[in-house]
């Protein structure tokens, strides 16, 4: 093995390993752009799996949240009735 096939092994291994380390280091900063999370209309807000096909999902789009029912022959998409208004109550002293 000659100096020179030594010095280009060892150049490409340093290469290799500081590709990895900047991919490290830059992965977690375009993570919110590549998932398109940052000012996002539409989230998952929670999911519960119903039984072996059958999934129930609350999304929240634009403020407002539904319920989708899915995986049966058909999907079903049901609006949630707005949340009552927390009532007022007075207190009083003796």
């Amino acid at each position: 093995m000659s100096t020179t096939d030594l010095l280009s092994a060892t150049g490409a291994l340093v290469l290799v390993v500081g590709l990895i380390f900047l991919l490290r280091w830059g992965a977690p900063l375009l993570r919110p752009r590549l998932s398109g999370a940052h000012g996002a209309r539409l989230v998952v807000a929670a999911q519960l799996a119903l039984d072996a096909k059958r999934r129930l999902v609350l999304v929240q789009c634009d403020g407002q949240q539904l319920l989708v029912l899915s995986g049966g022959a058909t999907d079903v998409l049901l609006p949630l009735p707005p949340a009552p208004a927390p009532t007022a109550f007075t207190v009083d002293t003796v």
